[in-house]
């Protein structure tokens, strides 16, 4: 492993179909003020939102809440959520949902107590808080992105075209725990499964499509990444597998807490792509990412060729025998555009409502990232977005 890092992650999790009882305890720890955040109110219908106010009732909690935040959240119910924390004096922040609601949540603890605006100070100049900021709990019932066990935080501005990520390098902007219990994720439409199991595998491909070292979280990566697979499938015949609903819920935690990130340089930019696609969308964030990262793969896999053998070999089987290099990475790429399409993903733009007369605003969007093996141009954003379409 190549140069120097640091490893920090102070996130607690509660693992497993008893882990909301572990409620109890970490209330006790915070205040009494507490903001329940959670999205449209299917926590409403699967009874979640009984189980988690019983348990806010029981410990005497003073509660405010924030429902209705969207897939993609919004800098305007940011700013409605503020009002709603402020008025309340609040104290701690209880997360009910998915990355969403925990993106939303941890924007909210990083603001309330600041006087600037939050749109400009973190998601235009990518200052660090400079108030004083609330713990954050999260209970997940949706898996893909990560949020559980990060300081990441991504924020859209609709009217602007912007879908902007923030990930914050104070630890304690990260969930102070996170309650994961697999059956919580069940109920969640096929459309919405596959989605954020695509958004799992493709955050351990930006972190692993980078550097040429001999790198031990390369090869965390690969496992992740054929237990994505194979958990996938057996959740595709049966919605219902613990086992395989555990694996994935799991493996989202893990793509994404930073560890497989360590000692590498890291490649985000399909992420970059699939943000500006979501801002003039508003499409599901997974499905975004599936639609670009083909054509972003095949862009960059000559500048990483020695990766994408390997990945062709040790993820998805491929025999080397009689091929070469290009001809095994090409057969990588495509055993992972069948799987893709195995899940049912949308796989262009189109489909998820983009067309030529958003290319400027898609390309305008699209912020450009080093750490890759190929930085691309403007022009080259251009055409990968015409090639997703």
């Amino acid at each position: 492993m190549l140069g120097n890092f640091t490893y920090c992650n102070p996130t607690k999790l509660y693992f497993g179909e008893d882990a909301l009882e572990n409620l109890h305890g970490e209330l006790k720890k915070y205040g009494q003020k507490v903001v329940l955040v959670y999205g449209g109110g299917s926590i409403k219908k699967n009874g979640i939102y009984d189980q988690v106010t019983k348990i806010l009732a029981e410990e005497g909690k003073d509660v405010a809440e924030i429902a209705g935040v969207m897939s993609n959240p919004t800098i305007h119910k940011l700013r409605e959520g503020l009002d709603i924390a402020r008025k309340h004096g609040a104290e701690f922040i209880l997360a009910v949902g998915g990355g969403s609601v925990i993106d939303y949540s941890k924007a909210l603890s990083v603001s309330v107590n600041c006087d600037e605006d939050p749109w400009d100070k973190y998601y235009i100049r990518f200052e660090e808080p400079t108030c004083e900021t609330l713990p954050v709990g999260a209970v997940l019932t949706m898996v893909g992105t990560g949020s559980e066990m990060n300081a990441g935080s991504v924020i859209t501005y609709p009217e602007k075209k912007l879908k902007i990520g923030h990930v914050f390098a104070d630890e304690k902007i990260m969930p102070r725990f996170s309650i994961l219990n697999p059956r919580f994720t069940m109920t969640l439409p096929k459309y919405q499964m596959v989605s954020g199991i695509y958004d799992i595998f493709n955050h351990i491909c930006e972190q692993y499509f980078s550097g040429d070292d001999d790198n031990t979280s390369d090869y965390l990566a690969e496992g992740l990444m054929r237990n994505v697979v194979a958990a996938s499938r057996k959740a595709l015949i049966d919605p219902q597998d613990y086992e395989a609903r555990s694996n994935i819920m799991w493996d989202a935690t893990w793509a994404l807490n930073t560890l497989i990130s360590r000692g590498k340089t890291t490649d985000w930019m399909v992420h970059m792509l699939g943000q500006s696609a979501g801002a003039c969308t508003n499409a599901t964030h997974g499905m975004t990412l599936a639609a670009v990262s083909p054509p972003y793969y095949r862009f960059i896999m000559k500048d990483g060729l020695p990766k994408f053998v390997r990945f062709a070999e040790n993820v998805w089987d491929i025999d080397p025998s009689g091929k070469t290099d290009e001809q095994v990475a090409e057969a990588g790429l495509d055993a992972m555009k069948s799987w893709m399409e195995e899940l049912g993903l949308v796989m262009n733009l189109r489909d998820l409502g983009a067309d030529e007369s958003m290319l400027d605003d898609l390309v305008n969007g699209t912020i450009l990232l080093d750490g890759g093996y190929h930085v691309p141009t403007k022009d080259e954003v251009r055409r990968l977005f015409q090639e997703a379409m």
